[in-house]
């Protein structure tokens, strides 16, 4: 491990990242970081995009892309040593700032340790606390000096409780259009220029496709047998997902046509007229993108009787959160049937959707504020003093 030494014009960041999302976002902020210090030092936990514009990492990014309870307790020695000896070499080798991108199981509790160090330190991506868990807030004022918002409800929320919180606007509205070119996303995928299309979207986790799509799968074969010109099509990120995609529709719809598409999914919505998707992130891209959509999600029982005496909120899809009024339907748990999804679907396939279209390019507005640049500003904001004057 490399020791770095801070120079006048060459400070030091730490950076830690859990997972592809946040090297993404890592990628952008050195980007913006570089253009006032070019010669600055990143260090921590980054990815693969991150370690190609000179990021060291101390450990691989995969030693934290852990999700689930059962997979956490698995590899809990693992993380606290990684946690203990970063938390070592950093006081050691004080950074002039550490950013915590995401990961907040791990990276607000080694915050909280580097705070006690006398090192700024900064939370990029708000967790969830406005929707659970909202005790965790106080933990987090405690570990950070500024958390950097995605969302301007999310800013709103640590307001309220006093904890320094800037928005930044979220990166995907940087990147995703304001228009969405659905015949060029449709010649990009060799689709008919002439036809309805369906996507078919039901998340990128194992338990997610396991638990939605036979509703999803029924809900097709219903919207089928009333117009058979309806094509349906399906994005998956992995070979795995489509090997489990495949074999779920072998058992529930072995004679419906899907076209399944690897590793492209902002060109499916684009190209679709509507889609069937689990909540989550890709909801927002699709409200970006600006496409129609009902959302469904299903947890496993044991989380969804946990979960609802825990989340307190009226909606539980981003696109309906930003605009704090119902855009899209949702359906959580029995409500996702065929015989709920069926007329949702139909209504948006077939009706005009130019008032809904209207409302999401009011939300791309709202959050398109160059996140990256925003980010960065707020990072040199807290830096010490003696760099100012190259900022000015």
């Amino acid at each position: 491990m490399t020791a770095y030494k801070s120079v006048n014009t060459a400070p030091i960041f730490a950076i830690v990242v859990g997972e592809h999302s946040g090297d993404t976002l890592g990628e952008g902020l050195i980007r913006a970081l570089r253009k006032s210090f070019p010669e600055a030092k990143f260090v921590g936990i980054g990815g693969p995009k991150m370690e190609s514009l000179g990021f060291e990492s101390l450990f691989s990014m995969e030693e934290l892309s852990v999700m689930g309870l059962v997979e956490v307790l698995g590899r809990i020695r693992r993380l606290l040593y990684v946690r203990k000896t970063l938390v070592q070499y950093f006081t050691s080798n004080k950074p002039d700032v550490f950013i915590g991108i995401d990961a907040p199981d791990f990276n607000i509790g080694l915050e909280l340790k580097l705070k006690a160090q006398a090192i700024k330190t900064v939370h990029y991506v708000s967790p969830s606390v406005w929707a659970w868990r909202e005790k965790r807030i106080f933990k987090i004022a405690k570990a950070t000096d500024m958390v950097l918002a995605l969302l301007p409800f999310e800013k709103a929320f640590y307001d309220k409780h006093q904890v320094p919180c800037t928005f930044v606007g979220h990166p995907l509205a940087d990147d995703i259009p304001m228009e969405s070119d659905k015949s060029l996303a449709r010649a990009k995928l060799n689709l008919p220029q002439d036809k309805k299309i369906l996507a078919l979207m039901p998340g990128s986790r194992g338990g997610e496709l396991s638990r939605i799509l036979p509703d999803f799968f029924e809900s097709a074969k219903q919207l089928q047998a009333q117009d058979s010109n309806l094509l349906f099509i399906a994005p998956m990120i992995s070979e795995k997902r489509v090997e489990q995609f495949n074999a779920i529709k072998a058992e529930i719809a072995a004679d419906l046509p899907v076209e399944v598409i690897l590793n492209q999914t902002q060109d499916v919505m684009a190209a679709s007229d509507c889609l069937l998707t689990a909540s989550g992130t890709v909801t927002l891209e699709a409200a970006l993108i600006k496409r129609p959509m009902v959302i469904c999600y299903k947890f496993s029982p044991v989380t969804f009787f946990l979960g609802r005496w825990l989340v307190k909120l009226k909606w539980f899809s981003l696109p309906n959160l930003l605009a704090n009024k119902t855009l899209v339907p949702e359906l959580l748990q029995k409500q996702v049937c065929a015989e709920n999804i069926v007329p949702l679907v139909k209504e948006r396939l077939y009706q005009d959707q130019s008032q809904l279209d209207n409302s999401f390019k009011e939300i791309h507005q709202q959050i398109k504020c160059d996140a990256s640049a925003q980010a960065a500003k707020a990072v040199i904001d807290i830096l010490p003093a003696k760099y100012s004057h190259l900022t000015n």
